[in-house]
């Protein structure tokens, strides 16, 4: 089965650009969760973006998700595009989302028909510019740094994408 994107990449890429711009300018889920379990924190040094991300966890369950921070498009679209997709779903799912959404913007031979990624995708032209991966990527490895303390299990340290815990809003 051939890709959605190579079916149509003229049309869609200017689809996903749309989306993208879109979250840019109007992003979702921004500004500070002030009852955050907790709140992460961190910058891509090589462009200066900065990113907090702040969740609220349910019953094993991602119950809110808030960001804020500045930088260049991709990477404060892609924030606003993975609290769209995270809210509500279980530690496990984000999880697995998240993997993809890494593998995605990260091996060549990635296929977007293999997993369910909805919006997501908009991002995978990303992947042709490799000096924009990391903005991509930023959301996503601060969301895995929360979720690490959170549920008390270690993550993978990415060298060129810096975080940390934050201080949650509500004790600022």
């Amino acid at each position: 089965m051939a890709s959605r994107e190579s079916e149509h990449p003229v049309q869609l890429d200017d689809l996903y650009r749309d989306l993208i711009l879109d979250h840019y300018r109007q992003p979702r889920n921004q500004g500070p969760l002030d009852d955050a379990t907790v709140v992460a924190e961190g910058m891509n040094p090589a462009c200066g973006d900065e990113l907090q991300v702040a969740i609220r966890l349910d019953d094993g369950k991602v119950g809110a998700i808030r960001f804020r921070g500045h930088g260049c498009s991709i990477s404060q679209s892609s924030a606003s595009m993975m609290t769209d997709e995270v809210a509500g779903s279980s530690i496990d799912a984000v999880r697995a989302l998240s993997a993809a959404v890494q593998k995605m913007l990260t091996h060549e031979d990635f296929d977007p028909d293999t997993v369910e990624i909805g919006e997501l995708e908009a991002l995978h032209g990303v992947a042709r510019f490799p000096v924009r991966i990391k903005c991509a990527l930023l959301g996503w490895k601060v969301l895995e740094q929360a979720l690490a303390e959170a549920t008390g299990s270690e993550m993978e340290r990415d060298s060129d994408i810096q975080t940390r815990l934050a201080v949650p809003a509500a004790e600022q």
